[in-house]
């Protein structure tokens, strides 16, 4: 008997808060090579949400510190004009030219003026450019802020001429968020803030 009971202790000690309290939690985003994160599935028991004592944003602001990043998080809906990566789209064309593209030459038996090879370099950087398209997500109300400035990779079609290549991420950053976390059941619950890190993506890459 003692010897089931010392087993099941160290079940519920190595399986934490996957063990009691939200049984359909995953308790943060795990960074991986597919980003941008998924979805995270939670319980769908509003017992589990904060309320509304626990949503003082003056409190919050201070457990979070310095890791609050204006630029990537929002504490209330985000305007419409920040909502989307759709003005990058739009100047895939216009984005300056790098440095190995401007270096690059035509062969021999073309011949082009001036302002025909800038069209030319420019039109073969529309097609390969993976720029970082940004959309505001709602991670619901058991994070803090609850809004974050997501990063995907065009995908529509092919960055390689001939076709065959996409546009893949290559780096990532990662943010701090408070995420809302309970541990125990109905009656014994215990719920904090506890700081999470959410892997964003910052860099896309046409690769095979």
């Amino acid at each position: 008997m003692r010897a089931i009971r010392a087993l099941l202790l160290c079940l519920s000690l190595c399986l934490g808060p996957r063990a009691a309290g939200q049984p359909f939690l995953r308790l943060r985003p795990s960074p991986s090579d597919h980003l941008p994160v998924k979805d995270i599935v939670e319980h769908p028991d509003p017992e589990y949400d904060p309320k509304e004592q626990d949503l003082d944003e003056r409190t919050l602001r201070k457990k979070l510190g310095s890791h609050f990043d204006p630029g990537f998080m929002a504490v209330a809906v985000p305007g419409p004009a920040n909502a989307s990566g759709a003005a990058a789209a739009a100047g895939r064309g216009r984005a300056a030219l790098p440095a190995e593209l401007r270096r690059l030459e035509p062969g021999p038996r073309l011949r082009l003026g001036k302002k025909a090879r800038r069209k030319v370099l420019h039109w073969l950087w529309a097609h390969t450019r993976c720029p970082v398209l940004y959309a505001w997500k709602d991670l619901g109300v058991r994070f803090w802020p609850r809004y974050i400035k997501e990063g995907t990779c065009l995908a529509e079609r092919s960055c390689s001429l001939p076709e065959g290549m996409f546009c893949k991420p290559v780096k990532s950053v990662t943010k701090t968020f408070l995420r809302w976390h309970c541990q125990g059941w109905s009656g014994q619950k215990y719920c904090t803030w506890i700081p999470v890190q959410y892997p964003l993506i910052s860099e896309c890459k046409c690769s095979c």
